[in-house]
């Protein structure tokens, strides 16, 4: 008797679903639900647990939206209904803020990649790394004043030296974490210094570069707000400080939120930018799941 070795064909392995998978629309239809149900929570508990006498401390979210809407949305049709309030504080708020993260990208991620990819260099200079960034940039404020006055360098010096530390050690370890074999393959096809960088050096370090470019954005936003508040004549942060002293207490609530829009938004924008840059690394990743 002979037996038979044919044997069956091997299914291939079924890839794993995700349970309660969603959709991209039905995600972002949940998340904006829970935001408006958190609003429905935050206009009853103003409306029946707030003491009339002391809701002018804690408006409900009509009465800031109101407030937003005739500080900064009453203007001509010219100006895009923006008020003199909102083209001469929020847009130069944006420009320092955008312009010191900008500079402090340029800076942390040339030199952490720089540092990264010397070890030598980075044991000498490591002490100082460790010195520095741990000094809360409102701390140096006076330091600051003393060096450039009152004025935008000053109020960009704030920013950039806040929120250049985690774009730094985030652009170090990234670099740092390229594969000796990818280096050795560079060397057998005779990459020069530029194609490496390009090729291989750039594309492992992105992800955390990424990571530290989102922590440090948030961080623009806190010490735009700080610097503007010291000797500041504009400016969102300069607005904030006003209302405050002035009792204008829904404007400052209006200031508070857009903030937290402000963040919201560049926040977003940055993912976006992520998602298109590191979409090689979302599907490296996919496949490994």
């Amino acid at each position: 008797m002979t037996a038979d070795m044919t044997t069956a064909p091997v299914a291939p392995p079924e890839r794993r679903r995700r349970p309660f998978a969603r959709t991209g629309l039905t995600d972002i239809a949940l998340r904006w639900t829970v935001f408006a149900v958190a609003v429905a929570l935050w206009q009853l508990a103003t409306n029946v647990a707030v003491p009339e006498d002391e809701k002018i401390f804690f408006p409900a979210p009509t009465v800031i939206a109101r407030s937003m809407y005739h500080l900064w949305l009453t203007g001509p049709v010219s100006h895009v209904f923006l008020t003199p309030a909102a083209t001469g504080n929020i847009l130069p708020s944006l420009g320092r803020m955008l312009g010191g993260w900008g500079l402090a990208v340029v800076i942390g991620v040339g030199l952490g990649v720089l540092l990264g990819r010397s070890e030598r260099l980075l044991d000498y200079v490591d002490p100082l790394i460790q010195f520095f960034r741990a000094i809360p940039s409102p701390a140096l404020i006076p330091v600051f004043i003393v060096l450039f006055k009152l004025g935008l360098t000053m109020r960009l010096a704030v920013i950039v030296f806040g929120v250049l530390w985690p774009i730094l050690l985030n652009s170090i370890d990234g670099s740092r974490s390229v594969e000796p074999l990818q280096m050795e393959i560079a060397n057998v096809f005779g990459l020069t210094r530029l194609q490496r960088f390009r090729m291989i050096i750039m594309p492992s370090a992105a992800p955390k570069i990424f990571a530290g470019l989102r922590i440090s954005l948030s961080m623009a936003i806190i010490l735009m707000v700080i610097s503007e508040m010291v000797g500041g004549t504009n400016g969102i942060g300069y607005t904030l400080f006003t209302t405050k002293d002035s009792f204008e207490l829904p404007e400052m609530w209006s200031v508070i939120v857009l903030l937290g829009i402000l963040g919201y938004t560049l926040n977003s924008a940055l993912l976006w930018v992520e998602r298109h840059v590191l979409a090689w690394h979302r599907g490296a990743r996919r496949v490994e799941q």
